[in-house]
């Protein structure tokens, strides 16, 4: 029996949110609007989708999936907390995501989202949502021998969503009796049925092979490569009523497999395509929210004041406010907000907000242009970056990324955006395992032909050779060794340019992630350098872009020649 009507809650919920009445960001309220248009949109009998039918079971029994689901999960037990042992009381925020993406079938009766992804900050009950979704799927969906996941990289990241679903199935006799369902160590499993719901982890457990009806990844954000991620995608795309469930909160590493899910999302929610197959939602904070404020957390948090409490997030938020090394993990767990490194330099908002998708660097042909050039090693990115006034911003300046690495790191590297950025054309792969340096000098010839090139900035380490065939070529190269005495004004500078929004760039990815990566050390004189935590965090292009800039600024005339940052001034 029903205890209440579901739908209606959710629908009430939609409404709600987009006309203000619920305080949340732009894509949670861009979620609710594609529902009630959806809900308008798809209707008679010749639509591809309804929402919430009737349908029948195998037993003839009929139901409605949206309402049958959450009335199912309101009659497992909470399993941690104070709450522990009380039965679940499904949220609006949260009846509105289980019914709306269990809520849409198609004429078959099968469902037409296939993938989700939400995106809520810590203390918000996803664990709970997703055990108690994972022994629905496992029990009640009507799927012979359903096989059900939660999957991560690490054995006890993957064992937090089944634990609470093991302890959840214990504590129900009701349920192991309704479905025959049987609890062991390391597996839950229903025998008439053949299914089964166990924790699988990329440590130690073979993952191909998986026929998933169900597959849960908890806090992708934290996975470092794509591997489980692709696992579950391809493996519940063996069966015709699957589902790929993503539950997480934000994180740092903007190049993850996490990063591009949720810009494919928001991309959705915005309206740039369409895919009925995803559902997505992301709460959070808008641009320009004021962190510090108590109405900030209530917004980002759609749990407030029932799992996370006032009383224990204003502390940490007060803790985080005295204290800078505190801000950015306050931010990421608790505001859903993804931020760069753990001690970060850059404002990503503000650098976001600097992207202009219209700027072209065809129409700076024969004007002033400034460059940077960072060289790499095997394993890093060589970058070239170009610098040009901007004829509409006072003191502004635009940019534009040459990005290169080896055919052989692309293929061995872990980063899932190298691919895309490749296809995009924005990372030029040169054969072999190490850079080739002519495609760069190639470029460089080919800029001094179309531009005004005042400056080469260039890093003499690995650059020697190229220096010298560019110099014969007419260049104006100059070296810029990269320490803090010639890198600290100009990083500086680039910091206050794109917190004023006068550093404009044509919303370059690879540039975004760099920024994102760049950790300031900060000295006795309060001179800064750029660093990166981690040797997969590459910054080269802030780095080429920092040394471009410092050409740009300095006081005088044309550039001919220089030495250790030193200018021969005509």
């Amino acid at each position: 029996m029903v205890a209440r009507s579901y739908s209606a809650v959710a629908r009430q919920y939609a409404k709600d949110v987009v006309a203000g009445r619920v305080a949340t960001c732009k894509w949670v309220r861009a979620a609710c609007q594609r529902q009630l248009q959806d809900l308008d949109r798809f209707k008679g009998k010749d639509s591809p989708y309804r929402f919430n039918p009737k349908l029948t079971d195998r037993s003839g029994k009929s139901f409605m999936p949206a309402d049958n689901l959450c009335a199912f999960i309101e009659r497992l037990p909470h399993v941690k907390g104070p709450l522990a042992g009380q039965p679940i009381h499904l949220e609006p925020w949260q009846v509105f995501i289980l019914t709306t993406v269990f809520g849409w079938v198609k004429p078959d009766g099968k469902r037409r989202f296939r993938r989700a992804y939400i995106e809520v900050p810590r203390g918000n009950a996803k664990s709970t949502l997703s055990s108690a979704l994972a022994l629905y799927m496992l029990a009640a969906d009507g799927e012979g021998g359903a096989e059900v996941y939660s999957l991560a990289t690490t054995r006890d990241q993957a064992r937090i969503v089944f634990g609470d679903a093991q302890t959840m199935a214990r504590q129900s006799a009701g349920f192991r009796s309704r479905f025959g369902v049987g609890v062991g160590a390391h597996n839950i499993h229903v025998m008439t049925s053949g299914s089964k719901f166990e924790a699988l982890s990329a440590e130690g457990s073979t993952l191909d092979g998986l026929n998933i009806h169900f597959g849960c990844v908890d806090e992708l954000h934290a996975h470092k490569t794509r591997t489980v991620y692709d696992v579950v995608e391809t493996g519940t795309g063996k069966r015709d009523n699957s589902l790929l469930w993503v539950i997480t909160t934000a994180g740092s590493n903007r190049s993850g497999i996490c990063y591009e899910i949720r810009t494919f999302v928001t991309r959705l929610l915005d309206g740039v395509f369409e895919d009925d197959s995803q559902f997505g939602i992301v709460y959070g904070l808008d641009d320009g929210d004021d962190w510090t404020l108590e109405e900030s957390l209530i917004k980002a948090n759609p749990n407030w004041g029932i799992s996370v409490r006032p009383e224990v997030l204003g502390p940490l938020q007060a803790k985080a406010m005295q204290m800078p090394s505190a801000v950015n993990n306050f931010k990421t767990k608790h505001l859903n907000e993804w931020v760069n490194a753990d001690t970060a330099w850059m404002d990503m908002r503000s650098w976001d907000r600097c992207a202009d998708a219209s700027l072209d660097i065809e129409s700076y042909g024969g004007q002033p242009c400034w460059i940077g050039l960072d060289l790499a090693s095997k394993t890093d990115i060589a970058a070239l970056l170009l610098v040009f006034a901007h004829p509409e911003i006072d003191g502004g300046f635009a940019v534009f990324g040459r990005y290169y690495l080896p055919e052989d790191t692309v293929q061995a590297n872990g980063n899932s955006q190298y691919a895309g950025w490749m296809g995009a054309g924005r990372l030029t792969v040169t054969p072999g395992n190490v850079i080739d340096f002519g495609w760069i000098e190639a470029d460089l010839i080919e800029f001094a032909s179309r531009f005004a090139v005042q400056a080469v900035a260039f890093d003499p380490f690995q650059a020697t050779q190229l220096s010298t065939r560019m110099m014969a070529e007419g260049l104006p190269m100059i070296e810029v060794r990269p320490t803090v005495l010639n890198f600290s004004e100009p990083m500086k500078t680039l910091e206050a340019l794109v917190l004023q929004g006068k550093l404009i760039h044509d919303g370059d990815p690879v540039l975004g992630w760099m920024a994102s990566n760049v950790v300031a050390h900060l000295d006795a004189k309060d001179n800064i350098y750029p660093r990166k935590e981690r040797p997969e965090n590459k910054i080269d292009g802030i780095v080429a872009l920092i040394m471009g800039l410092s050409r740009a600024i300095t006081p005088g005339t044309n550039v001919v020649l220089g030495a250790d940052y030193e200018l021969v001034m005509l």
